[in-house]
């Protein structure tokens, strides 16, 4: 293997003077003749030689492309590579590491520009969520946020007007509520600026090609009187911050009520209810219904008490329990039978004894829905069903969300969802 002579240091900076380098790194640019600076502040860097330097310089213009990378391969010299921040984070590390032996490599990283603007907001941000749609497109940022985390940094990236993507897919994921928007510009150096913005309107006309977006979890105080009389937005419902997914999606939950067929009066069950949406939803609609929510995991019950007061409504009873307990050890003749009955979040031996167990006390007319992911389990639950002489069908629920990306729109699937229903006949 060939013994590497010369080095490229690459200085990851958080300000245009100079004198805020380090000592070590000022000396470092002093006594390097080639330097490598990208073309959106390549002025204010070549400025630095005016200074009595000794040494002269040959700066280049960097697009941190492939021009880049062979004018680098062609120097004989040490040279010094400026970047912004840290360079092996979402910076141009990567493409160096892919292109030279890590001998040649040095690198010296400043604070990230996600770093500072968090010191600056005043916010802890060890459990933030950190990406970058410079460069990229936007499908990890919308994994993330239908993730909801506390918090989320995105790197932008002002060629393909990604604050508007980032504003779109908030609005496309109903989450335009849930976050406070902070815009951090120009992070570090003299013409910093942070600034909250209302995504409701639009984007300021003087927005720096050099910013970055912080997304902060808000807590709102929400108004029943402003909620829709069907298909509540899921936003509304407060879920567990790494469970997104005891909500029922909306666009499932609205078949789910259709398929009840609610009652003015009568009695609704709830089990494995999660956050509590279709229930809760379901009393909304019909407010003379009793419901029974059920639940076995820790904390739900507070969930639901905190949905209901969201929805302006009020369970009967909130039981935070496996449902085998409530049927094995609660005096069922004490409850109120359910006229209606939705079975979600449980297992197929769970299902199909809380079939046994509710059917035969349900009338005719009574209605049971199961949500169902697990194709395997249709059969001998529908089976069952039809046995208890309900009768049955099967929907397929599976809906696509527009989503805006760089070059235009995009269609992203929601999980596709069986809802079998048993309508008791005898």
């Amino acid at each position: 293997m060939t013994e590497v002579n010369r080095k490229i240091h690459v200085v990851g900076i958080n300000s245009y003077i100079f004198d805020d380098l380090p000592s070590k790194l000022q000396d470092l640019f002093i006594n390097t003749g080639n330097i490598a600076v990208p073309n959106s502040y390549f002025e204010e860097i070549k400025s630095w030689s005016e200074n009595d330097l000794e040494k002269k310089k040959s700066f280049f213009s960097s697009n941190s492309n492939h021009e880049l990378v062979n004018w680098l391969r062609f120097q004989k010299t040490d040279v010094i590579l400026i970047s912004r921040g840290d360079p092996l984070w979402f910076g141009i590390g990567r493409l160096l590491l892919e292109n030279f032996s890590k001998d040649e490599l040095s690198f010296y990283p400043s604070n990230t520009c996600i770093q500072l603007a968090f010191s600056k907001l005043k916010i802890p941000w060890q459990d933030t969520i950190n990406l970058s749609i410079h460069g990229r497109d936007s499908t990890k940022l919308v994994e993330a946020l239908k993730a909801r985390p506390s918090s989320l940094a995105i790197i932008t990236d002002s060629d393909n007007k990604s604050l508007e993507i980032i504003k779109k897919n908030l609005s496309e994921l109903n989450l335009i509520d849930f976050y406070d928007f902070w815009l951090c510009e120009e992070i570090g150096f003299d013409n910093e600026n942070i600034r909250k913005l209302n995504l409701k309107e639009s984007l300021p006309s003087d927005i720096s090609s050099l910013n970055i977006a912080v997304l902060i979890k808000t807590e709102k105080n929400y108004s029943n009187n402003n909620l829709p009389l069907f298909g509540i937005k899921d936003s509304v419902f407060k879920t567990f911050n790494d469970r997104p997914n005891l909500l029922t999606k909306r666009e499932v939950r609205v078949q789910i009520l259709a398929d009840l067929e609610l009652p003015k009066n009568g009695v609704i069950w709830d089990i494995g209810a999660g956050c509590g949406s279709i229930g809760l939803e379901a009393l909304k609609l019909r407010p003379n219904l009793d419901l029974f929510c059920i639940d076995k995991r820790i904390g739900s019950k507070a969930l639901i008490l905190e949905n209901s007061k969201r929805l302006g409504v009020k369970p009967k009873f909130i039981f935070e329990e496996n449902i085998i307990n409530t049927l094995n050890t609660r005096n069922l003749s004490s409850f109120e039978k359910p006229n209606r009955l939705i079975i979600g979040g449980c297992d197929k031996k769970t299902k199909l004894e809380i079939i046994n167990t509710l059917a035969p006390r349900m009338s005719i007319g009574d209605i049971i829905v199961i949500p169902i992911i697990d194709i395997q389990t249709i059969k001998e639950l529908k089976e069952e069903l039809e046995y208890k002489n309900f009768k049955t069908n099967i929907n397929l629920i599976q809906t696509y969300k527009s989503l805006s990306i760089a070059r235009g729109i995009r269609l992203e699937p929601n999980n596709p969802v069986f809802l079998l229903k048993g309508k008791k006949q005898i």
